[in-house]
């Protein structure tokens, strides 16, 4: 039998081996964990600010799960994944806003209407490979954006304001989306299924052909398999999850805006994922997170976040290619092999 080692390379960018889904999973437990801790403390202390902010980190850090699905365990940059965050953004928004102020509604025409988009805008985008998909998604991204931008329909410039708060209701019991403590564990519970479904997924056959096509696409064919379409589902399943992270945005702040569609949603989201480790689902939602408060604390001292956002990047694209979660599951792997090895 051939013997299972943890390649550096597969840590960052392909499927994880047996060895690490036990710490894997682990980082995922700790990760939940504390945030119901955050959750115990901020209410404690009723601080509404932090309860907030760490929503939109979770928000943000299910944009970033759609991104490394693409980037970590396909192989595809996208660079206009926002295009699929602000458009569910925006159709929940209007749902809410024009039609029934349901959640649930929000969330089926959100999740059938970026089914629809990420199909049109998948068959476009997947023909193309490498730095050609980037363009294309990044193209599409923008012009979407540019006609939201130019629709007073829409709001324009100023977007959709005044979205009503729904309550949401689970039959015995409702959570209103104003109270946010209760909004924060909401969408800590949605966005932890959403991790818990792409995990699984990943273990099935289905992401075991996208880390087939993250490795090597030519030889895929020879297997008996279409590359095309299994890169065509995942990109479809990207927009859903991207799609209805975005749909609760609105339900967070009142209001979308343009701007959720912008290249620098797309751009922050990626550099979420690298930072907290391409290819282990859980580092995006790390690195949402650490890189969400960090824009907080540092927009306070200055306007110019950015750059010192861009540094680290840098910094850690430089010396620590494989993300923080990428170098903990590497260390936690070592450990587990010298174990075995003394044992």
């Amino acid at each position: 039998m051939r013997e299972i080692t943890a390649d550096p390379v597969v840590l960052s960018t392909a499927v994880t081996p047996r060895l690490l889904r036990r710490p894997t999973r682990a980082l995922a437990w700790l990760f939940f964990g504390l945030a119901l801790l955050f959750a115990v403390v901020a209410g404690i202390k009723g601080d509404v600010f932090f309860f907030r902010l760490a929503t939109e980190a979770l928000i943000f850090g299910g944009l970033a799960l759609s991104v490394d699905l693409l980037l970590g365990r396909t192989g595809l940059l996208p660079l206009g994944q926002a295009l699929f965050f602000g458009f569910g953004a925006y159709v929940s928004a209007l749902v809410l806003k024009q039609g029934l102020p349901s959640f649930w509604l929000a969330m089926a025409v959100v999740l059938v209407t970026t089914t629809l988009v990420g199909l049109l805008a998948g068959v476009i985008a997947i023909r193309a490979k490498g730095v050609y998909f980037a363009l294309i998604s990044f193209g599409l991204a923008q012009v979407v954006s540019k006609v939201v931008f130019n629709t007073r329909e829409l709001g324009a410039s100023d977007g959709i304001i005044g979205v009503p708060v729904p309550q949401i209701s689970f039959g015995l019991f409702s959570v209103d989306a104003a109270s946010p403590a209760g909004f924060f564990l909401l969408v800590l519970v949605f966005i932890a299924i959403l991790y818990g479904l792409l995990a699984y997924l990943m273990e099935t056959p289905f992401g075991h052909q996208l880390a087939a096509i993250r490795t090597n696409e030519h030889r895929v064919p020879f297997l008996g398999v279409d590359p095309w379409r299994y890169k065509l589902a995942a990109f479809v399943l990207a927009a859903n999850v991207a799609g209805l992270s975005g749909a609760l945005y609105p339900m967070l702040r009142g209001f979308v805006s343009p701007e959720l569609m912008f290249f620098q949603v797309s751009g922050n989201a990626i550099i979420n994922v690298i930072v907290g480790g391409t290819g282990t689902l859980i580092g995006a939602l790390y690195g949402s997170a650490i890189l969400t408060v960090l824009r907080s604390v540092i927009g306070t001292f200055t306007a110019h976040h950015q750059l010192v956002i861009g540094v680290i990047f840098m910094i850690s694209v430089i010396f620590f290619p494989r993300g923080l979660i990428g170098y903990v599951l590497e260390a936690l792997e070592r450990r587990n092999a010298n174990r075995e090895k003394s044992s």
